[in-house]
C-alpha cells in the first residue's frame, strides 16, 4: 500500500500543481482615461491679427489709390486751358464752362494759388500782344473772384506771342494760341 500512498500523494501534487496553473490570471486594471489628444488640422491655422493687419493695410492703399486719382483729376481740371476768339479777351461759353468746374476745387481748397498766364497768337505787335495776354488773363481773374474765389489766391502775366502751342501761321494754330493757361503755384494738391 505504500506504493499506492505514494501515487497517490503524486496524483494529488500533480492535480494541485495542475489546478494552480490553470487558474485564470488576475484582470488586468482597467485603463484610466487619458486627456483627449489635440487633433492636428491639416489647414494651416489662421493669424487673425495679420489677417485683421493685412486688411487695414489694403484698406489704407485704397485711400490712397483714390486720393491719388481724385488730385489728378483735380489737377488736370485746374490746368485746363481756355480759349478766346481773335482779338477779343471775353470768356467765351465754352470757357465758362471750363472754369466754372474749377470753382469746387478752389473752395474745397483755399491752398491751392493759381498762375494764370495769357498768350496771343502772332498778329498784332509785341506790346499789343503782350496787353492782350494780360487782358485776357485778368479777365479770368475776374471771372473766378465774381465766384467768391480771393484775388490774392490768383496770379497773372502775360506772354503775349512768346510761347506758342502750334508755330504755324494759319487760323488754327492762331486759335490754339490765343488761350490762357493754368499752374498750380501753391496748395496742398501738389503733394498728392
Amino acid at each position: 500500500m505504500k506504493k499506492y500512498n505514494h501515487f497517490a500523494i503524486l496524483a494529488a501534487v500533480a492535480v494541485v500543481g495542475l489546478t494552480a496553473c490553470s487558474k485564470a490570471k488576475p484582470a488586468a486594471p482597467e485603463p484610466q482615461p487619458q486627456p483627449p489628444v489635440e487633433e492636428k488640422s491639416t489647414q494651416p491655422t489662421v493669424d487673425h491679427e495679420a489677417e485683421a493687419r493685412r486688411a487695414r493695410e489694403a484698406e489704407e492703399a485704397r485711400r490712397r489709390e483714390e486720393a491719388a486719382r481724385a488730385a489728378a483729376a483735380a489737377r488736370a481740371t485746374l490746368t485746363e486751358m481756355i480759349f478766346f476768339d481773335y482779338d477779343q479777351y471775353s470768356i467765351r461759353g465754352d470757357a465758362r464752362t471750363t472754369l466754372e468746374a474749377k470753382i469746387p476745387i478752389l473752395n474745397a481748397d483755399p491752398s491751392i494759388r493759381l498762375r494764370i498766364d495769357g498768350h496771343a497768337d502772332e498778329r498784332g505787335s509785341d506790346e499789343y500782344n503782350l496787353a492782350l495776354g494780360l487782358r485776357r488773363a485778368n479777365a479770368v481773374k475776374d471771372f473766378l473772384t465774381g465766384y467768391g474765389i480771393d484775388a490774392a489766391r490768383l496770379e497773372v502775366r502775360s506772354l503775349g506771342e512768346n510761347q506758342p502751342l502750334d508755330p504755324a501761321s494759319n487760323e488754327a494754330a492762331w486759335a490754339k494760341n490765343r488761350r490762357a493757361e493754368f499752374h498750380i503755384t501753391a496748395g496742398s494738391i501738389l503733394n498728392k
